[in-house]
């Protein structure tokens, strides 16, 4: 049947995994480390799109590449250890993989650290695809022949929707229930903890 070979997209960061930890100790870090002031507990609020964005409210422009990749460098050390997964994000990937889908994450993180992120948490997706925000993500998408994608972001839904993917959201990160609604979302849930229901639900009706 058509349905159980599905491949459904993740995004990572306040989808998959709660990384306000990890990135507010690696901001505080990288303000120590340059001597420019960063907000760190606000910056943890508006997670989702690329680095430099976050960046260049703290940087000159003409600094950020070399700021991005002192970041990425200093990141695996500091972040890492420290961010968990969310509840219902091993569930859900297994949900996926128990009806012979594929799981594949689809982020706008950079890739290596993403993937670092997955290992330590024992998260094994199909696939990891960095580096790729908002419509960006439906190239990704489109490559692996995703039906849905997973995200918490409205970012993520203009994903989904370029590629042509259901848009399901999760109400886990900087934007509630209602603005994800708003953007387009197919499906909203609080959590992931609500996945596995609603993909044993839906399944059948792809059939």
């Amino acid at each position: 049947m058509a349905h159980m070979a599905i491949t459904v997209g993740f995004d990572l960061d306040m989808t998959l995994i709660d990384s306000r930890p990890g990135i507010r100790a690696c901001y505080q870090a990288l303000s120590e480390r340059t001597g420019t002031y960063i907000d760190a507990d606000l910056a943890v609020t508006r997670l989702g799109p690329p680095l430099a964005e976050e960046l260049i409210n703290w940087f000159p422009a003409e600094e950020i590449a070399a700021v991005a990749d002192l970041y990425r460098e200093m990141y695996p050390a500091i972040a890492i250890a420290a961010t968990p997964a969310l509840p219902g994000a091993r569930e859900a990937i297994a949900a996926v993989r128990e009806a012979g889908g594929r799981a594949i994450v689809v982020t706008a993180k950079y890739e290596p650290n993403a993937k670092l992120h997955l290992a330590h948490l024992g998260i094994e997706p199909d696939a990891v695809i960095g580096d790729l925000w908002a419509e960006q993500k439906a190239e990704a998408l489109r490559e692996y022949d995703a039906g849905v994608y997973v995200g918490d972001h409205v970012g993520d839904v203009r994903g989904a929707r370029t590629a042509g993917a259901l848009s399901v959201a999760v109400a886990t990160g900087p934007c509630p229930a209602e603005e994800l609604s708003a953007a387009g979302a197919d499906v909203v849930l609080t959590g992931l903890t609500e996945f596995p229901g609603w993909f044993s639900d839906y399944r059948p009706a792809r059939a």
